[in-house]
């Protein structure tokens, strides 16, 4: 496991002016969108893939996409192979990935109502994972996900925030995984509601009721089913049904592939409904005793979904990335939408890439192409380097990333999930914009913070596309 936190480390400050007298956004500094620099024509998709001279090329094939995806599975050490779980876990292993995944608050941390938790409270907390009764090896058990569920830092549904006024960041929040999700169960809670999971992408605790046991077989070979639908919306459920409560309208957020019963006789009703306007497909259901079963479910035929992975190209880039345009920001996935590096990750998975979880693990890959920033780089290799990104570019600078969605006037403009904007007025003074969501912003003015822009702090630019040859950590 690598770092905890998703990205945007705390109420990140950007910026959307300039000092500089040529930038637009000095001379536009106040719009009716209240947002300066931004017009209304640029919060659609259609105005930067119009920009594209080869909007519908492909930056990579199919076989170049699965190629990289498996040397991430096996260079990057943020990302868990199950399939080559052991049969059996080491307890010391175990007892390792648990404490040295999260600890306790240091300084006050509050509730959602503005409260002091008390110390003791978070120490009951720490208490629940059972760390004592962790067995000295136990035969590894696989399991999926049923239903959307939170990660936690810790077995606790409560939320912590570092002040009493917010209500964004909550401290416990790590990330979510969706229905068909594999994990391997490490270690259960004890209060026996949790479990300690290892999926794909990330480790931490799930509640046990969002997810069913099943052999080994079954839970990594449902991935592999085909045909298979990918959901390619931002928003997408399966249709209501009265007769299976655990499939209706079940959230299926973009990327998630489902497998589809091509077979199923077109006159016998689904969950009481006649299948011929949707698609059946399968999806995980949780028994009663726990255990994984597959049942059928309905996902409409209008609705936003593919028989296959989209193409990789700056069009469909651009016109995903667009369809969370305005989605509240959400620390780890929180209220139903998703941070910085979770909008990404999404994206590119309509798309069939897989990335890690978190931006700290993003920008430095050993899978990805990229141009890392070391200390010798001063302003302009940095701006320079800025201003010669394409589209599908990821820019990370410390907690965040930015995608780059095209150019005006050789300035790169990127789309995002920000808690705010900062930008320097043409009079020098800082002005703040709370945000809170995805939304388009130019780079080139964004502040870190009152000295530095976010060209000055880039860590790495990655660059979705085929990977050279030899590839150095100082240039792409």
């Amino acid at each position: 496991m690598k770092t905890r936190h998703p990205l945007l480390a705390m109420r990140i400050v950007m910026a959307l002016a300039l000092a500089l007298p040529l930038t637009p956004l000095a001379a536009r500094e106040s719009t009716a969108l209240g947002v300066a620099g931004v017009t209304e024509g640029q919060l659609t998709a259609d105005y930067w893939i119009a920009r594209q001279t080869q909007a519908d090329q492909p930056i990579m094939d199919r076989q170049a996409i699965n190629a990289q995806n498996v040397r991430l599975m096996r260079e990057d050490d943020s990302m868990h192979d199950l399939g080559a779980t052991p049969d059996t876990l080491d307890g010391n292993q175990v007892r390792d990935w648990i404490e040295n995944f999260a600890q306790l608050p240091q300084s006050s941390v509050y509730d959602e109502e503005g409260k002091p938790v008390d110390p003791a409270r978070l120490q009951a907390i720490a208490d629940n994972r059972w760390l004592d009764g962790i067995a000295a090896s136990q035969a590894t058990r696989f399991g999926m996900v049923v239903r959307r569920a939170d990660l936690r830092a810790f077995p606790t549904t409560l939320r912590v925030f570092r002040s009493n006024d917010d209500t964004d960041i909550d401290r416990f929040q790590e990330s979510a995984v969706f229905p068909g999700t594999p994990l391997v169960v490490a270690h259960e809670s004890g209060d026996h509601q949790w479990w300690f999971v290892i999926t794909p992408r990330y480790a931490a605790w799930i509640r046990k009721a969002f997810v069913a046991i099943g052999s080994r077989d079954e839970v990594l070979g449902y991935a592999g089913k085909a045909p298979y639908r990918i959901i390619t919306g931002a928003d997408v459920h399966t249709v209501f049904t009265r007769e299976q409560p655990a499939l209706s309208q079940l959230k299926l957020d973009m990327g998630v592939r489902v497998p589809v019963l091509a077979d199923w006789p077109a006159d016998t009703p689904v969950n009481g409904q006649h299948p011929y306007s949707s698609h059946v497909i399968e999806l995980p259901v949780r028994l009663p005793d726990g255990s994984l079963a597959f049942a059928p479910a309905l996902l409409q035929k209008h609705a936003d979904s593919s028989a296959d992975y989209l193409a990789l190209t700056p069009a469909n880039i651009i016109r995903q990335a667009f369809k969370f345009l305005g989605e509240r920001y959400g620390w780890g996935h929180a209220y139903e939408g998703r941070d910085c590096s979770g909008f990404v990750a999404e994206v590119y998975r309509s798309m069939g890439v897989q990335m890690p979880r978190n931006t700290s693990d993003q920008g430095v890959s050993p899978a990805f192409p990229k141009r890392v920033f070391q200390e010798a780089d001063d302003s302009a290799e940095r701006s320079r380097a800025a201003r010669e990104s394409r589209v599908g570019d990821l820019v990370y600078i410390p907690g965040h990333v930015m995608l780059v969605i095209g150019s005006i006037d050789g300035d790169p403009w990127v789309i995002h999930d920000t808690t705010g904007i900062s930008y320097h007025r043409a009079d020098g003074s800082m002005a703040r914009v709370p945000l809170n969501a995805v939304s388009v912003t130019p780079l080139m003015p964004l502040q870190f913070d009152d000295t530095h822009t976010y060209a000055e702090r880039m860590r790495s630019i990655v660059h979705m596309r085929p990977a050279p040859a030899t590839q150095t950590a100082g240039k792409p």
